[in-house]
């Protein structure tokens, strides 16, 4: 038997999600005045990151609905499992 298998970006549930181009992600942490060790994490092996291929250091955008304003955005940085030190360096090669 075998599993079926759908897309979960089309799931009502699940927001867009887009991975930055190095040039934007640099336009958001200058615009925002913050680091990129500074944004909310994501996980690597999250099913909308690994769908989208985004790799660990990648900056994802994020665009909900709001009921108040419309829509909502919101950016997050992509991590391994493991420890935010490990983060730093990632980005640090980039």
């Amino acid at each position: 038997m075998t599993k079926k298998r759908f897309n979960i970006l089309e799931h009502e549930l699940v927001p867009e999600h887009i991975v930055l181009s190095k040039e934007e992600a640099e336009k958001v942490m200058e615009h925002y005045n913050i680091k990129p060790e500074q944004l909310p994490k994501i996980l690597a092996s999250d099913p909308v990151v690994r769908t989208i291929n985004a790799k660990p250091g990648d900056i994802i955008k994020i665009i909900r609905k709001s009921r108040t304003a419309k829509k909502a955005v919101s950016y997050r940085v992509v991590v391994e499992e493991t420890t935010a030190p490990t983060l730093m360096k990632k980005i640090d090669k980039k």
